[in-house]
């Protein structure tokens, strides 16, 4: 039980990765704090969290890409369980586009989920983990290798290399270790419906693709003890998909 008296935080955590990452975080004891759009789908996810193991399971409402929504929900965690332990940002958001169409305000859009979400956790996290703690990013291939119509995304996604680099940096006089994990094809709504996916422009071979699960384990493992010298690393979880492209 690696998480067992431990707190954690997952944004985007009522689907896909998130909540995958939620579910296996509370088999191994941890307490959650589930964050997303939706109230509904949050509270259909803690039912899962809950069931998978989690002693106790919060939910909050919050759009990442607001500070102020940022710092109310880490107060309201804070309040409720009294501390956090581990966060892990995984709440992203695409935009497809040709260059040539994408205006300032998409680019904003997705930097400020993708980006300025996961800066505004890990800063919080630096104002309140006065015992350490570990902070994941989920960032994507598409930092490294990339295809048409998603550049702002691809672009985030390489910043949060950068950040996580920085973070570790920053965060380890703290106690705070974080890493990054690199998902590749995995098997959610996020990559079904990506239209580079429908129109064939990027070929995905079913067996290819990885689960949830897959990126949730490996989050499991850098969030934990067992990978306690392990600093500002960038794990691909891609099943070999980047060493192919």
């Amino acid at each position: 039980m690696r998480f067992e008296n431990k707190v954690a935080l997952v944004t985007g955590g009522d689907g896909g990765i998130g909540l995958a990452v939620a579910k296996r975080l509370a088999s191994e004891g941890a307490c959650l704090v589930l964050v997303g759009l939706d109230d509904k789908k949050l509270k259909a996810a803690a039912v899962q969290v809950k069931d998978a193991g989690a002693p106790d399971v919060w939910t909050s409402v919050c759009d990442v890409a607001k500070e102020k929504k940022v710092e109310a929900t880490v107060a309201s965690t804070l309040k409720h369980f009294g501390r956090i332990d581990v966060i892990i940002n995984n709440a992203g958001l695409m935009e497809f586009k040709p260059l040539e169409e994408l205006t300032g305000d998409d680019w904003m859009r997705v930097l400020n989920v993708d980006l300025l979400g996961t800066f505004y956790f890990t800063k919080q996290a630096f104002l309140h983990m006065p015992r350490g703690g570990t902070i994941v990013n989920v960032s994507s291939i598409h930092a490294v290798e990339t295809s048409p119509l998603v550049a702002p995304y691809a672009a985030a996604k390489a910043a949060v290399l950068s950040l996580t680099r920085s973070s570790a940096l920053e965060g380890e006089p703290k106690n705070i270790r974080v890493n990054s994990v690199l998902p590749g094809a995995i098997d959610t709504p996020m990559l079904w419906n990506n239209p580079n996916i429908k129109s064939g422009v990027e070929k995905i071979d079913r067996a290819n693709v990885g689960r949830p699960e897959d990126v949730a384990a490996a989050i499991a493992y850098l969030a934990s003890d067992d990978s306690k010298f392990i600093q500002g690393a960038l794990l691909r979880v891609d099943g070999g998909r980047l060493a192919q492209l």
